[in-house]
């Protein structure tokens, strides 16, 4: 149901059982799924396609051109995963010709004034808490929470089940299963309560936390590190994406950790 004080082109493509709230803009080139609420003054640019049962939040602004001065016009996309909720003054931009999308996954939480570049790949359930701050063409892999006010850099990527502390500066890659926080961003640990809450067994855990122990407990370079990892510690599936990871990383990844700064909680 649109209301009459809403804006909604006629090609606009709208599923059923969404509602348009008064004020709001719907441009041409849009999708939205079935069971969808765009609340006032949400303004969906064209190229966006957004998945069933998405909320956005008044003030909201999804599929933007992008804030890049190489971008000529071309015609790119934004997409929305279904279930993903976006509050209020959220900004996401859609893509330029490196991905020609934006991408922000299902069953994710992107609270208020959270800004999504251009070419961003966010995964399934991520939360990026209040003021988030994704520069372009950043990949976050599914589970990862970035906290608040967090600054992350253009190219970087964060692994899945990552936990970022609020107001860090997140200039290199960010392992997966991790913590990080202080300045300059440093290993924390892993994320265990996070791990336990999606159902990883103690034996995994203890997996996890001996891989990143030859990672960034003994003093190793990353490349004898991750080496060592893959000829004495047992195949996996965490493990092999652990050292996939950091062997693709184009930015390097984070600090180890240091004795001299205190712990993260």
């Amino acid at each position: 149901m649109s209301h009459p004080l809403a804006n909604v082109h006629p090609e606009a493509k709208i599923g059923k059982n969404v509602t348009i709230e008064p004020f709001a803009t719907v441009q041409k080139n849009v999708a939205i799924g079935d069971g969808s609420w765009i609340g006032p003054n949400v303004v969906i640019w064209e190229g966006a396609r957004l998945g069933k049962n998405v909320n956005v939040f008044p003030g909201a602004s999804i599929s933007a051109i992008p804030q890049d001065l190489k971008f000529a016009g071309e015609e790119t996309e934004t997409f929305i995963g279904d279930n993903t909720v976006i509050r209020e003054f959220v900004t996401i931009s859609r893509g330029t010709s490196d991905k020609y999308k934006t991408t922000v996954g299902s069953n994710c939480l992107l609270m208020a004034y959270v800004h999504i570049a251009h070419d961003c790949v966010v995964g399934n359930n991520c939360i990026l808490a209040n003021t988030v701050q994704l520069a372009g063409h950043v990949q976050i892999d599914d589970w990862a929470i970035i906290g608040g006010s967090s600054a992350v850099h253009q190219f970087v990527k964060v692994g899945a089940h990552v936990m970022v502390s609020g107001g860090s500066l997140v200039r290199k890659d960010i392992p997966p299963f991790t913590k990080a926080a202080r300045e300059p961003l440093t290993y924390c640990g892993i994320n265990t309560i996070g791990l336990r809450r999606r159902g990883f067994d103690g034996d995994k855990i203890n997996e996890i936390q001996e891989i990143y122990r030859y990672i960034f407990l003994k003093g190793l370079n990353n490349s004898k590190a991750i080496d060592l990892v893959e000829k004495e510690l047992p195949a996996s599936p965490e493990r092999d994406y652990v050292i996939n990871f950091i062997r693709s990383s184009e930015r390097g990844i984070m600090k180890g950790f240091s004795t001299s700064t205190s712990s993260f909680e």
